[in-house]
């Protein structure tokens, strides 16, 4: 934790450091807001003229200068009048004077050099000292709408990377080179999975042929993970009544993200954001008896999500977002066995992509209880169930405090991808609160309504978003179970046709995805395409090959298996996605 703090108050330093830079350069530009985020900082200006990307080492040698005289933070309290005072013609500190006295805070100033800042701190106590030499650089310019608000003015940004040393940074440079290369945005459009339409709208991808085969195949193995476990498939619509939300209480923590539609006759409905609800609808169509529980209901579907345009970023953040969701309907006493089956169908899956995972434990924060549902002594008896999990895991949990959905505690999966990168995936929660309210219950032993409690469970979370983890994580090459061309069938010449023809019959009769590069290109420029589609085993057809009846194959990693039957290479192929290797 002290690492960590360093680390933001090295990043928050830099932000005024930056704005200070900014300032002497362009003396009447307005510095509005600048934290520190997740690799480095950025800040938040009103130019009078535009900048851009070829500006940034012009201020980060100005930064550089400034730095030399830095040592130290001074604090200042400051009245209301006197903040605005300083802040005379800058609008967006004045707004922010108003806030701060609005929350009955303090208002303070922070000074380092000649620079002064309206802030709440988190510096370094000496930047000149603790700040090394190259571990930060100016990254990169963009638009931000003041407040994150697309109604309000468009601002730039100027964003920054911050490290604590020269290597860490030159490491995570390095990184971020490879991740563009394998950029899910670029790689869905280069594999042809997924497009975007202008006239269909912002978030909403389509999916083509290859696309949405691979997410079906994502689907049917999530399936085939649950059906062991007793699960069934339900199916809900895409509308609801206002009621049914108002009920859950997600209408009023999330009545600004729902997409709402108005009926002739007077009706408020709303495109679904989560299913939950109903699913608890589908449980509540009958009474239960102890002895039919658990209840275990599955439902790959859409849900709708009014995102501000500005954060959309291709699969990563959508407004139509698939679901793999599931619910389970169980007794208090069930629910730990549930969980576990629950983690053991996470680790299953994402054990075959290679992830590594890590466990947030994600509770309920007692000093804000307005945020949750129900009373405190129920969020720490279920949280105690999650706790026994860990225990008998043998996992330690990285320490989510008030990270709880609104209406339950939850473990959180994080996965690390091929490039170190964290993502949070995979999430089960423990609710006791929507079985509260929508009355659900079944019939014990002594013939008694006893509450019951929910399971809900994400394995994928959200296709889309899941999909640009994978993309990213595999640079687009797909483990051969997945991806929408197995095998490559190139003949030589067009004489070479016919045996291509055979050859890929006899793939399709054992359900092998082979496709066939026919010979209107030149050979070379027909297995550069089949390489560039990430095709697990490319075969290249001749008058060696049709004379012998054997094949050379050569493997997506550049290695080759050389004349080996046709059958012999089929049953490897079979074994492989079989076991999904």
């Amino acid at each position: 934790m002290e690492q960590k703090e360093k680390l933001h108050n090295l990043r928050h330093s830099l932000a005024h450091l930056l704005a200070a830079g900014v300032l002497e350069l362009y003396p009447d530009t307005k510095n509005t807001i600048g934290p520190s985020i997740e690799d480095g900082f950025y800040y938040d200006f009103e130019f009078t003229s535009p900048i851009s990307d070829k500006d940034l080492p012009k201020i980060e040698k100005k930064m550089r200068e400034i730095l030399k005289s830095w040592r130290a933070f001074e604090s200042i309290e400051k009245t209301a009048k006197e903040a605005k005072e300083h802040f005379d013609k800058n609008e967006y500190k004045k707004e922010l004077i108003d806030e701060i006295v609005g929350k009955g805070e303090k208002i303070t100033f922070y000074t380092c050099g000649k620079f002064t800042d309206l802030c709440r701190g988190g510096h370094l106590e000496n930047p000149k000292e603790e700040i090394a030499d190259g571990s930060f650089k100016l990254d990169r310019v963009a638009g931000a709408y003041w407040r994150g608000d697309e109604k309000n003015k468009m601002l730039t940004r100027i964003y920054g990377l911050a490290f604590e040393t020269k290597e860490e940074l030159e490491k995570y440079i390095a990184q971020k080179e490879e991740a563009k290369k394998r950029d899910h945005k670029k790689l869905g459009k280069d594999l042809d999975l997924f497009t975007f339409s202008e006239l269909v709208g912002s978030g909403l991808p389509l999916w083509t042929p290859k696309g949405t085969l691979v997410r079906n195949l994502l689907d049917d193995y999530v399936w085939e993970l649950r059906k062991k476990f007793g699960y069934e498939k339900v199916e809900i619509p895409h509308i609801t009544k206002k009621d049914l939300y108002l009920t859950s209480g997600h209408w009023d923590k999330f009545k600004d993200d729902l997409f709402r539609i108005n009926t002739r006759e007077g009706h408020e409905f709303a495109m679904k954001p989560m299913n939950c609800p109903h699913h608890t609808q589908i449980y509540a169509r009958r009474a239960w008896s102890y002895k039919e529980l658990p209840q275990r209901y599955a439902n790959t579907t859409m849900v709708y999500r009014d995102e501000q345009s500005g954060e959309l970023s291709g699969l990563s953040r959508v407004r139509s977002i698939t679901q793999d969701d599931a619910h389970v309907f169980c007794r208090m006493g069930q629910a730990k066995e549930e969980f576990l089956k629950i983690w053991d169908i996470v680790h299953s899956f994402y054990e075959v992509f290679g992830f590594s995972l890590q466990v947030r434990f994600s509770t309920h924060d007692p000093a804000h209880m307005e945020k949750y549902l129900g009373e405190e002594a129920r969020w720490q008896q279920v949280e105690s169930i999650l706790k026994e999990i860990l225990d008998e895991k043998k996992v330690k949990a990285i320490d989510g405090l008030g990270e709880a959905a609104f209406y339950g505690p939850k473990l959180d999966f994080m996965a690390v991808d091929s490039l170190g990168r964290e993502w949070q995936v995979a999430t089960i929660q423990l609710d006791m609160n929507m079985p509260e309210s929508f009355d659900l219950s079944c019939t014990n032993e002594k013939g008694v309504k006893e509450r019951i409690v929910m399971l809900h469970a994400a394995i994928m979370g959200s296709i889309e978003r899941f999909l640009s983890i994978l993309i990213e994580h595999t640079a687009g090459n797909f483990p051969t179970w997945l991806s929408p061309t197995q095998v490559a069938i190139i003949p030589v010449r067009e004489n070479h046709e016919d045996e291509a023809k055979k050859l890929f019959e006899t793939f399709k009769q054992s359900s092998i995805r082979a496709e066939i590069f026919s010979a209107d290109d030149s050979l070379g420029k027909r297995i550069h395409n089949a390489k560039d589609m990430k095709t697990p085993y490319v075969i290249v057809l001749g008058d060696k090959e049709v004379t012998s009846g054997n094949l050379t194959i050569e493997n997506r990693d550049g290695t080759k298996t050389e004349n080996i039957s046709a059958e012999e290479f089929l049953e490897k192929l079979k074994k492989e996605i079989e076991e999904k290797k």
